[in-house]
């Protein structure tokens, strides 16, 4: 099984933890973990554990595998640009890869919540894939706009998730956008990324 059993204590904050806008941004941190050149089964492992999921087994380089290729069809979702073509692309990876919606509770060790894939020991890519959509579906039906988007920082391939109703956001990190910031500052200053060279008297 992928989940651990264990007794929910009365301040467990499991729903928490697994809420829609926490699935949906376990998702976004997976596509970009995932978008590495090579990540290795454990730095996969480090990010489901970061996000809350239980991992009873170690990951295999076939599990990373198969992932990859999940992310790379969620990714589709973050780039789309627009609610229509977002939800357009949400309906094609429903259709083709998930389940009949299921409430499950992992056999008593977990509250009941819904599941999209075909059973609670569905393979990572299928978990993966099926509970993504359903976070990304609820997320696009709350806010009637694309739940996410592409990093607008040259040479960054991360996606991010919008936030709330507020302005667009545009990076998928403070980091990101100080860069760009700095960076266009610099282009209107008129400054050269390098400084020039001494002149001799």
């Amino acid at each position: 099984m992928r989940y651990i059993a264990k007794v929910l204590s009365p301040g467990d904050d499991w729903s928490t933890r697994h809420s829609v806008l926490a699935i949906a941004r376990r998702t976004a941190a997976l596509i970009n973990a995932l978008s590495a050149d090579e990540p290795t089964p454990d730095a996969v492992a480090d990010v489901l554990r970061a996000h809350g999921e239980e991992v009873s087994r170690p990951l295999s380089a076939h599990d990373v595998c198969t992932l990859r290729s999940a992310a790379s069809l969620l990714r589709e979702v973050f780039t789309a640009g627009d609610a229509d073509t977002a939800a357009r692309i949400i309906n094609g990876l429903l259709q083709r890869s998930s389940g009949a919606l299921r409430l499950t509770s992992h056999g008593g060790n977990t509250p009941w919540h819904p599941h999209l894939d075909s059973d609670d020991d569905a393979p990572w890519d299928e978990w993966f894939l099926a509970s993504s959509c359903l976070a990304l579906t609820v997320l696009l039906w709350d806010r009637q706009r694309s739940p996410g988007g592409l990093c607008a920082s040259a040479g960054c391939p991360n996606v991010y998730l919008t936030q709330g109703s507020g302005p667009s956001r545009r990076y998928c990190s403070r980091r990101c956008a100080t860069r760009e910031r700095v960076a266009a500052h610099r282009r209107g200053a008129g400054h050269s990324p390098h400084p020039p060279a001494a002149h001799r008297p």
